[in-house]
């Protein structure tokens, strides 16, 4: 038997850094997983990017056996495929974390809830040092889709719901930020601005998409002329998603196609996903 598991991206409408309540917009860029028990050696091959570190996936592996409360054999091999740039603030480990964990507990046929598989994923991110805040808002939001706000320090699912279809572009730069020793001082002193957008996000998320972004390039010094570049060819809401340095931009459907002419190359087109099933925001483990 093969198990197979697939996850999500998702863009950032809130960052949690500076206050610990994150949001973010699912988009379809997929990561898919497939899990075979087989061999006497533990393999991990990272179709997307083969120089990326393997750890995050091996501590999903072992928290799935722990869970499933049955020994992790000798020999398995995990090969992870994603559409999602790494290290670019697109939620990458997150879907990882989802998809890997999915393809598991397919392998053996486990049953588990949705935010029980979210929380054990954002508990892997954490031991293994890829996330700043705990990432349980980027888990969600590539996991269920739609428009969805959190509680980091609680890992407390506080508004789910869908937004519709809108095209998303996203400039990726070359270059990648790690989120091991990346510096929070002044994102957190940038803490009652992203209170406003808060509010703001609750009945205009691509308006707080917008006073997010460009609260969290002033404070990280990113460059932040790319989204304003996209809001003056009609982009509802653009801003640096996560810590950068991506930037997506959201426009309604069919209207994106003359940015994409002007941005040039280095630009990801893809659009909005919302939800299969709208979970309730007091969701708890096992609950759905």
């Amino acid at each position: 038997m093969t198990g197979h598991g697939r996850s999500y991206g998702a863009i950032t409408v809130i960052n949690a850094m500076p206050c610990g309540i994150g949001a973010t917009i699912g988009v379809d860029l997929v990561t898919d997983s497939v899990f075979d028990v087989e061999g006497s050696e533990r393999e991990v091959i990272i179709r997307n990017d083969p120089s990326e570190d393997d750890g995050m996936t091996r501590l999903c592996v072992s928290a799935a056996y722990s869970r499933m409360g049955i020994p992790e054999p000798q020999g398995w091999r995990l090969e992870i495929s994603s559409q999602i740039p790494v290290s670019r603030g697109l939620k990458s480990s997150s879907s990882a974390c989802n998809s890997v964990l999915s393809a598991i507990f397919d392998e053996y046929d486990f049953k588990i809830g949705t935010m029980d598989m979210i929380r054990m994923g954002v508990a892997c991110a954490r031991a293994a040092g890829v996330t700043v805040t705990g990432s349980f808002d980027d888990a969600c939001g590539c996991h269920l889709g739609g428009f969805v706000m959190t509680d980091n320090t609680r890992d407390r699912l506080m508004l789910h719901r869908n937004l519709g279809s809108y095209d998303v572009v996203i400039c990726v730069p070359d270059g990648k930020i790690r989120k091991k020793g990346l510096r929070t001082d002044n994102l957190k002193a940038c803490a009652q601005t992203i209170r406003d957008a808060i509010s703001v996000s609750e009945t205009d998320p691509f308006s707080a998409m917008t006073i997010n972004g460009r609260t969290i390039a002033s404070a990280s010094g990113i460059d932040d002329s790319w989204a304003e570049c996209a809001l003056r060819h009609g982009a509802l809401g653009a801003g640096v998603s996560g810590s950068g340095p991506a930037v997506a931009a959201v426009f309604r459907r069919g209207t994106a196609k003359e940015f994409i002419g002007v941005c040039g190359s280095g630009c990801i087109s893809t659009r909005t996903r919302d939800a299969e099933v709208l979970m309730r925001p007091d969701a708890e483990e096992g609950q759905e």
